[in-house]
């Protein structure tokens, strides 16, 4: 057994889930890829693991954002991606050209980053940011 198959096992027990060869392979996807919509993940585990079905892909990637694994994102026009990074309050940097997502680092440090004019009562835990522009690889194409 490689170390990878290891930490990933004890991720998904550590977090209440039993481990699947789907599960497994669904989240070995995500640690080489991040920011992956679910079909992409799909063929990724549809390589390794013959007979999975895409609704399969997508339970798993649900029970992980249910346990707390993965963050789902879900910038404006595009299908929803699912990254590990969950640990911290990050933002995304979205290339208008191709889609590329990118990790931005908090503006502030801090949950929730921005605060908004008013609350109307709400308890702000965390702010999404989402930054739009060019790539360095489309800025170079263009």
């Amino acid at each position: 057994m490689t170390q990878p198959r290891m930490d990933t096992d004890a991720t998904l027990r550590s977090a209440g889930l039993r481990v699947t060869g789907t599960r497994r392979a669904a989240y070995d996807a995500l640690r080489r890829s991040p920011h992956q919509a679910a079909d992409a993940v799909f063929r990724d585990v549809a390589a390794s693991v013959p007979g999975t079905s895409l609704q399969s892909v997508y339970n798993a990637l649900a029970d992980f954002v249910a346990a707390g694994l993965v963050r789902r994102i879900e910038p404006a026009g595009h299908p929803g991606l699912y990254e590990l990074r969950i640990q911290d309050n990050h933002h995304h940097l979205v290339c208008t050209g191709c889609g590329r997502v990118d990790d931005v680092d908090c503006v502030v440090g801090h949950a929730p980053c921005l605060t908004p004019s008013s609350t109307n009562g709400f308890v702000v835990q965390s702010a999404e940011v989402t930054f739009w522009g060019l790539c360095p690889d489309c800025r170079a194409a263009g």
